[in-house]
């Protein structure tokens, strides 16, 4: 029976979590993720032999150990213990001195934790600072490398500046390098396709200034002076053509008022003529 099945088993019978790691588990697998920090790779091994790990067991998180039991490959390595988690996925904690599982009040700032809310604090279930056999998987950093190199394919890493002021720097370019020689030369390129035609693929380089750019500016420039001469002639029509209607419209209640008064005037003359008579 697998990690897997019994774990399904224990669901089945409703066995509540923190009494899993009492009842026996027939099969042993536990991951290390090791990482070299000097070169940033990253690697995950998969160990079944108990016995290869006796010597990480009842050790505290950021304990140097010697790596020689995972086997030939990895002998002179120093590892440091930076953490990892158990069957359940819970984490491991620094300064918690158990190799069980705890329930502690963390709010932030504490690691396993990060709050959603201000100020806010929640009872989480961690595992102790010490190594035993219950954990899935456990992270390790190397500190000493040995005389072999660590078992793996090579990948080229592209780890350089990607903005163009930053490889200015790297390279100590000046201006008149910069002018003459393009910055994209000095990227590390990355070779694609095994067994095809060769191909390389270089990073995006951001903030880089190429003629191409310098023309695009130009025209971008120019096109906002056409669009703020085009926007003033058009105010400047648009202006006098409302002078012109709020001339007409005065002219035409200028006009009104006339004809009102001419009106007011008739019929009053009217009226006194017909008073008389």
């Amino acid at each position: 029976m697998t990690a897997e099945e019994t774990k399904r088993e224990l669901m089945r019978k409703r066995i509540p979590w923190q009494f899993w790691e009492s009842k026996a588990i027939s099969h042993f697998r536990i991951k290390r993720n090791i990482s070299f920090p000097a070169t940033g790779c990253q690697k995950l091994i998969e160990v079944n032999d108990e016995q290869k790990l006796h010597t990480f067991y009842e050790k505290r998180m950021a304990t140097e150990v010697a790596a020689d039991a995972l086997g030939e490959e990895w002998k002179g390595y120093v590892v440091r213990i930076s953490g990892g988690n158990d069957k359940q996925g819970f984490p491991m904690k620094q300064g918690v001195l158990t190799h069980g599982r705890v329930r502690l009040l963390l709010s932030k700032g504490h690691s396993c934790y990060r709050p959603r809310r201000t100020g806010e604090r929640k009872h989480k279930s961690v595992r102790g600072c010490i190594v035993n056999a219950n954990l899935s998987v456990l992270n390790l950093v190397i500190v000493k490398k040995g005389k072999k190199d660590i078992p793996d394919s090579l990948i080229l890493l592209c780890l350089v500046a990607k903005r163009a002021s930053r490889i200015h720097k790297l390279f100590n370019l000046s201006k008149d390098d910069v002018r003459q020689n393009d910055v994209r030369q000095y990227v590390v390129r990355k070779p694609l396709n095994k067994g095809k035609k060769p191909r390389t693929k270089a990073p995006k380089i951001h903030h880089l200034v190429t003629p191409c750019v310098l023309q695009h500016k130009c025209q971008r420039i120019a096109l906002k002076k056409q669009r703020t001469k085009k926007n003033k002639e058009e105010a400047a029509e648009y202006a006098k053509l409302l002078a012109t209607i709020k001339k007409a419209k005065g002219k035409r209640q200028e006009q009104i008022v006339n004809r009102r008064r001419l009106s007011s005037l008739r019929a009053s003359t009217s009226k006194s003529e017909s008073n008389k008579k």
